[in-house]
């Protein structure tokens, strides 16, 4: 009979944490192409769409586009749903709140956070 050395279990148990730990932080990383940046935590991120190019970002595992600017709307795409909000309007998406926060003639700045409802 094979006896564990309290060091031996201690040990693989810590590895366990750290990779559990990478896989948790890791989908929390935006990811985005040119003209994006985002700032996220563990639940909700901010992103900044730059006007007038193609511009998307994946972020809590969600794709954030900016499709098109109207006057005092943007139109928004995630998680496949058509979105048109104004500045300070909300809606959920697939259990996410989803907030344009900021529309100016260089970009359109966006938060989306967990615990919204479902439907858009």
């Amino acid at each position: 009979m094979r006896s564990w050395s309290l060091p031996g279990r201690v040990r693989h148990r810590t590895v366990g944490v750290v990779i559990a730990a990478l896989l948790v932080t890791v989908p929390l990383a935006g990811c985005g192409g040119e003209g994006t940046s985002t700032d996220c935590s563990l639940s909700q991120c901010t992103v900044t769409l730059d006007r007038g190019v193609d511009t998307s970002a994946r972020i809590l595992g969600l794709e954030v586009r900016l499709v098109d600017v109207s006057g005092d709307q943007a139109a928004l795409e995630v998680a496949g749903q058509q979105l048109r909000l104004q500045v300070d309007q909300q809606a959920q998406v697939a259990g996410f709140q989803v907030t344009l926060q900021e529309l100016t003639d260089q970009q359109a700045v966006v938060e989306i956070s967990q615990g919204g409802g479902e439907g858009g």
